[in-house]
């Protein structure tokens, strides 16, 4: 199984979660230079993490080019498998809107630049996200819509720009209704698993920390909803993830 977005830089435990996934693998996000930088260093460390840099739409009032530089400096690194998280995020601030917007149109010519694969961070912010992926014809990357939280009519209209949607553990939650019916519309051909660790844990660990190993209950809650079996749930998803994020790996 694969943790398709998760943080890891504040685990004092890190070799007992890592070793926890077994013959898992891990997908380590960025939000800023410190966690770009601590993605680096993470990915170089442990076998079987990879991982994705950018600036996180909260980060833009503190991100400077030079940031932006670093992120392009390290793309064609072999454990680098996209650009994330980016996006955009007016659930506390409406102020920097336009400041996200250019960051986020920014990563994403880098991301068509390079060939890379997009993690979006989407909140509150539904129709400006679409309509940016509209206006920069984002037709020759790949996208993951991380911690999907919009509605079955949202996620098919974002189907345009053959998406994947990151599922969590919102799912197993029980006012997570509209996730729920996105996971029983949805094709298991374009759902990847997540956790976004440490945030977010599934039940029966919710209020809990959150770790790369949980992505098996968000399975077992997929295939409760789908009327598949975990094993196929589970052998789907990992090779969505490989193919969303061009992963050296073989099932």
């Amino acid at each position: 199984m694969i943790d398709t977005h998760c943080h890891l830089d504040n685990f004092e435990n890190l070799d007992e979660i890592i070793q926890k996934m077994g013959n898992g693998k891990i997908i380590v996000s960025g939000c800023n230079q410190k966690t770009n930088e601590f993605v680096l260093k993470i990915i170089e460390q442990y076998s079987n993490v990879y991982g994705t840099i950018g600036i996180h739409p909260e980060e833009v009032l503190s991100a400077l080019d030079e940031h932006l530089e670093y992120i392009e400096k390290h793309l064609n690194h072999p454990k680098i498998v996209g650009i994330g998280e980016i996006g955009l995020d007016y659930h506390y601030d409406l102020d920097c809107k336009d400041l996200q917007k250019k960051w986020f149109k920014k990563q994403l010519t880098l991301a068509k630049k390079y060939q890379k694969t997009v993690v979006i961070h989407s909140r509150d912010a539904a129709i400006d996200t679409y309509n940016i992926l509209e206006e920069e014809k984002i037709d020759c990357i790949k996208i993951v819509l991380h911690c999907y939280s919009y509605s079955i009519e949202m996620a098919k209209r974002f189907q345009k720009f053959h998406v994947m949607f990151g599922i969590g553990g919102v799912v197993t939650f029980k006012n997570g209704i509209k996730l729920k019916e996105v996971v029983q519309d949805i094709d298991i051909r374009y759902l990847l698993l997540e956790t976004d660790s440490p945030y977010l844990s599934p039940e029966p660990f919710r209020g809990k920390v959150n770790e790369p190993f949980n992505v098996y209950y968000v399975a077992q809650k997929i295939a409760e909803i789908k009327g598949l079996t975990l094993e196929m749930v589970l052998e789907k998803t990992t090779d969505n993830a490989i193919c969303q994020f061009d992963l050296p790996i073989k099932l």
